[in-house]
C-alpha cells in the first residue's frame, strides 16, 4: 500500500463516496510520515516575516526536483524566515485555497529529513486554512504564485508548538525547514475547463456547463435508471488522464436518480475535497479512470456500484439506489 502523509484521509462530511466494507483502505490512518498538517492547536499570533538565514539547497535545485538541503548553520530566526527560491507567474495563492504542491521536510539542527513528498511522487493536497496546516505554511505561502520554490523556517511557535511532533521524532523546540514547489491552486469556485459535450440523450440526466464556480445544475430524466455504469464527459479538458491508482482533487455533487434530491456536494460545503480512487465506492474508481484533468464528468452509479442495500447512515440514501454525480476534475495526484 502506498505510505501517506498524516493529512491524506477522506475527509469529514464525505461520507457517500468512501467505499464499505473494504478493509483495504487506510483512510484515516497514520502513517509512518509527518505532513505539514495543524496540530491540535493553532492560533499564533501572526509572525514577523524575514528573509533568512536558511540553509542552503545543495541538490536537485530545480523546480519538481526533490532537493537536498544543508544543515542549518548557527542558531535560527526566531521569526518566520520565508524565501522564493524560483519565482513562478502562475495565479497568486490566497489564504484559504487548495494548494497542490511538492514538498520536503528537515529539521534545523540536524538536517534529518521527516518527510517528503517526492519519494511518493504524490504532491500534497491541502488548504491553506488555519486548522488544516501549520501556521507557517499559511504565513510564507499566502501571496505566492504557482511555480514557485519557496523555502522556509518555521520556528515551534508557527510549526508544532511546544508538543512537537512525536511521530516524526520532531520536539518543542525544534525550527523546520520546508522546500515547497507550488505546483497550482485552486478555491471553492474552481471549476472545470475544457470543450463543452454534445449531451444528445434523452435518457440520461443533463449537467449545467457554468464553469463560474457555482453548483452546475442536474435534471434527471423521467426515465428508467440505467442498469450499468454511466460514464460521460460534459465539459472534456486537456490534461493527464487518470489512473485507477491515482487520488484526485475534485468539486462534485451528488443527487438522486429517484426525485432528484441532492444529497452532497462539496459547493454546498465551500470546500474542495481529494481522494484516492482506491477509497471510494467502485462507480466513482471506474467512472473516473481514464478522464481527462480539467473535465467535468456524468457518472451514473447502479446499486451493485455503489451501496447497494448498504447506504452510509445519516446520508439521505436509500437502499439499492442509483446516484447521479456531476464531477470536476481539478487535479490529479
Amino acid at each position: 500500500m502506498r505510505r501517506r502523509s498524516l493529512l491524506i484521509a477522506v475527509p469529514a462530511g464525505l461520507v457517500t463516496l468512501a467505499a464499505c466494507g473494504d478493509d483495504k483502505s487506510d483512510s484515516g490512518k497514520a502513517s509512518d510520515s509527518a505532513s505539514p498538517s495543524a496540530p491540535q492547536t493553532s492560533a499564533a499570533p501572526s509572525p514577523k516575516i524575514v528573509d533568512g538565514p536558511l540553509p542552503a539547497i545543495t541538490a536537485g535545485t530545480k523546480f519538481g526536483e526533490k532537493p537536498t538541503v544543508a544543515k542549518g548553520s548557527g542558531d535560527p530566526s526566531k521569526d518566520l524566515a520565508v524565501k522564493t527560491v524560483i519565482a513562478g507567474g502562475g495565479r497568486t495563492i490566497a489564504e484559504n485555497d487548495f494548494i497542490v504542491a511538492h514538498y520536503l521536510g528537515q529539521v534545523w539542527s540536524t538536517a534529518k529529513v521527516f518527510d517528503n513528498s517526492y519519494d511518493r511522487k504524490s504532491p500534497l493536497a491541502i488548504q491553506l486554512a488555519q486548522g488544516s496546516i501549520i501556521d507557517g505554511w499559511r504565513y510564507a505561502l499566502a501571496g505566492k504564485k504557482t511555480g514557485s520554490r519557496v523555502e522556509m523556517a518555521v520556528p515551534p511557535t508557527w510549526g508544532y508548538g511546544e508538543q512537537g511532533n512525536q511521530q516524526a521524532g520532531i520536539k518543542g523546540t525544534d525550527t523546520l525547514v520546508f522546500v515547497v514547489d507550488v505546483q497550482d491552486t485552486f478555491n471553492a469556485k474552481s471549476s472545470a475547463k475544457g470543450s463543452e459535450v454534445a449531451q444528445d440523450n434523452k435518457d440520461l440526466p443533463k449537467v449545467g456547463t457554468n464553469t463560474d464556480g457555482k453548483a452546475p445544475s442536474i435534471e434527471v430524466p423521467d426515465a428508467d435508471a440505467p442498469k450499468k455504469l454511466v460514464s460521460s464527459y460534459v465539459i472534456e479538458g486537456d490534461g493527464e488522464e487518470v489512473g485507477a491508482d491515482n487520488s484526485v482533487l475534485v468539486q462534485y455533487k451528488g443527487v438522486l436518480w429517484d426525485g432528484g434530491k441532492e444529497f452532497d456536494s462539496t459547493y454546498a460545503r465551500g470546500q474542495l475535497t481529494s481522494f484516492s480512487l482506491q477509497q471510494v465506492v467502485k462507480g466513482w474508481a471506474q467512472g473516473l479512470t481514464g478522464k481527462k484533468v480539467g473535465s467535468r464528468v456524468l457518472i451514473v452509479i447502479p446499486p451493485e456500484l455503489g451501496y447497494g442495500d448498504n447506504p452510509p447512515e445519516g446520508s439521505g440514501i436509500k437502499k439499492d439506489s442509483t446516484l447521479v454525480f456531476s464531477v470536476d476534475i481539478l487535479a490529479k495526484l
